[in-house]
């Protein structure tokens, strides 16, 4: 990996603030679930920095995420992260951005994950997919509760006929409510429930040795609203249409250990 020039970057708290007030009844009244779009989420210059120094599939330890439900690769190391990735990401999880993630969602009391485990950086290839589900709920290296996803994409000049859309789901899993396209700095911020059912089921068709590039980064809390209170479990993968699945590893552990 090259190294790049490292470019200076802090959030502003009064512009954090700003979009939080404005945008707060928006995201709790979004549909199938709580969620934002933000285009233009960062510094151009500073995301730029960040797109060169991204590595390429085979130049990091990535982890193959190959199985029926998704073909993807993800990286959670943050020693082959490049210095301005790791400055993003560190803001990503400091306190002036948890107050305005709290602020936006209404949810407190937000704990970061520096181990980024299920995040950091994440690539797919051309061909690859990520089928609809609701993610995992328990955290247990922290034991913690999982309550908010930030995605933050990296793909310029991505075309609608890329595909690649992050798509979010009805509760009855009869349709994709909304599709979101995955360009260079836009950031989407949605609360994960048991149902908020994302995905994109549909491979990838951008041009050969493209990818679809994005950070992502989750947040917890000790503790949820009673009326999203379940056993702990995995990814809970969905076939659209049919009927709610069932995470049988999940419930054996909770059997075991009730």
């Amino acid at each position: 990996m090259e190294k790049s020039q490292i470019l200076p970057f802090v959030f502003d708290p009064q512009k954090l603030d700003q979009i939080a007030s404005e945008q707060h009844e928006a995201y709790i009244r979004a549909t199938p679930f709580p969620h934002i779009v933000l285009d233009d989420f960062l510094s151009e210059e500073v995301l730029e920095k960040v797109l060169d120094e991204f590595p390429k599939p085979g130049g990091a330890s990535w982890l193959a995420l190959h199985h029926p439900n998704s073909k993807k690769l993800a990286l959670n190391d943050e020693r082959q992260f490049g210095e301005n990735t790791r400055r993003i990401l560190t803001e990503l999880n400091s306190s002036t951005f948890l107050g305005f993630l709290e602020k936006l969602t209404g949810i407190e009391g937000l704990v970061p994950d520096p181990h980024f485990w299920g995040g950091g950086l994440h690539q797919i290839e051309r061909g690859g997919f990520l089928n609809v589900h609701a993610d995992f709920n328990w955290y247990e290296k922290l034991k913690l509760d999982r309550r908010l996803n930030l995605l933050l994409y990296l793909n310029k000049s991505w075309l609608e006929a890329y595909g690649g859309h992050l798509e979010l789901w009805s509760r009855d899993l009869s349709r994709s409510e909304k599709k979101i396209l995955p360009v260079f700095n836009r950031c989407v911020i949605f609360s994960t429930t048991d149902f908020s059912y994302h995905g994109h089921p549909t491979p990838l068709t951008c041009p050969e040795g493209w990818t679809r590039k994005s950070l992502a980064l989750y947040y917890y809390t000790n503790g949820r609203p009673l009326g999203e209170v379940s056993r702990p479990h995995s990814t809970l993968y969905q076939k659209p249409g049919g009927k709610r699945g069932i995470d049988l590893r999940g419930l054996l552990k909770w059997l075991i250990h009730k």
